[in-house]
């Protein structure tokens, strides 16, 4: 098959069964290996569509410039996206982010700006904040603004969603991922659930962050935000596109054992990929109880592991955090 440019391959990622990693549970468990988008994250498909929206709205003229606030892989497929568009990008990022999503992003020809990852969302130093200003500040700038922008769970809406379906010849039961801007999780659960109804939806949330809370009370609580390390899960913020009325539960996962599971997905299953897919099989792994023979559990593995070789993948750095011993980690070199 031949492809006009990159763009054009975004979507239609292999949903994979996994085998070893799930071997104790009842249920059938698939993974959806967005991995397999160019920019090897389901953000390719948000970036897309997010963009040639504002085209069609007018919004983001030719030469423009395009900004947001980005953990790391939103930011990738705005810049993969504005190179073959011909926009300019600037993105506002934490200093949460692994080295390797900082190199990315420039490789794509992104300016990026390194922002405190403990500030507060109203902060003026905060990454929300400073993509917000420098969107007023540049002339003709276009505020991509993922957290908010109803774009963001549209792309999966009309995608991902419709691909598990087909995938799972409608016999999904569980779908579960994790959850930030909540744009991938409760778009594709959106048009799930307008197809079956009594499909459950599983939110993953990390410790640190102010969500699960807030789905179980309605109450923002500022105190139950800390630093945590896992990325793309959690916010210290309620994203718009996170529609709590769809989610069934939340379920929170440590850093610690999101990151084990992650490795633990790479040696079993062959696969390489990110720390909230960690998340999700970990979590996975604390509703198995409630699962039977007859379910059909769908993961939403969000990006690749090569994101994470500094992290994750990294002995040293899972040594330093506390999450392996070093004869541990020796033996698993």
């Amino acid at each position: 098959m031949v492809f006009n440019n990159i763009l054009e391959t975004i979507g239609k990622t292999p949903l994979i069964r996994l085998n070893q990693t799930v071997a104790h549970m009842p249920a059938t468990v698939y993974a959806k290996v967005e991995a397999f988008n160019p920019g090897l994250s389901a953000k390719d498909r948000i970036a897309l569509h997010m963009i040639e929206r504002a085209e069609r709205l007018g919004q983001l003229k030719p030469g423009a410039t395009v900004v947001d606030a980005t953990s790391g892989n939103t930011g990738f497929s705005l810049a993969m996206v504005c190179a073959i568009k011909g926009y300019k990008c600037v993105l506002t990022v934490t200093s949460k982010i692994s080295e390797d999503k900082m190199n990315n992003l420039k490789a794509m020809g992104a300016e990026v700006i390194l922002c405190p990852q403990d500030a507060k969302p109203n902060d003026p130093n905060s990454y929300y904040r400073r993509a917000e200003q420098l969107a007023k500040d540049i002339p003709g700038a276009f505020y991509v603004n993922q957290n908010f922008n109803h774009d963001n769970a549209d792309a999966h809406y009309l995608s991902t969603g419709p691909e598990i379906w087909e995938q799972t010849h409608g016999r999904i039961t569980h779908l579960i991922g994790s959850t930030s801007t909540g744009g991938t999780l409760c778009g594709s659960g959106k048009y799930l659930k307008e197809q079956n109804p009594a499909l459950k939806i599983i939110a993953v949330d990390a410790f640190g962050s102010v969500l699960k809370k807030y789905h179980e009370t309605g109450i923002y609580d500022e105190n139950e935000i800390y630093s945590y390390r896992i990325e793309g899960t959690g916010k210290n913020i309620i994203p718009a596109n996170l529609d709590f009325s769809l989610v069934d539960r939340f379920v929170k996962v440590t850093d610690k054992d999101s990151a084990l599971r992650a490795r633990a997905i790479a040696r079993q299953e062959g696969m390489l990929v990110g720390y909230s897919s960690g998340g999700a099989l970990q979590c996975l792994e604390q509703i198995k109880s409630e699962l039977t023979a007859d379910d059909v559990v769908v993961l939403i593995f969000a990006d690749h592991g090569s994101k994470y070789v500094s992290k994750i993948f990294s002995d040293s750095w899972m040594e330093a955090q506390g999450f392996l011993e070093p004869s541990v980690a020796a033996v698993e070199v």
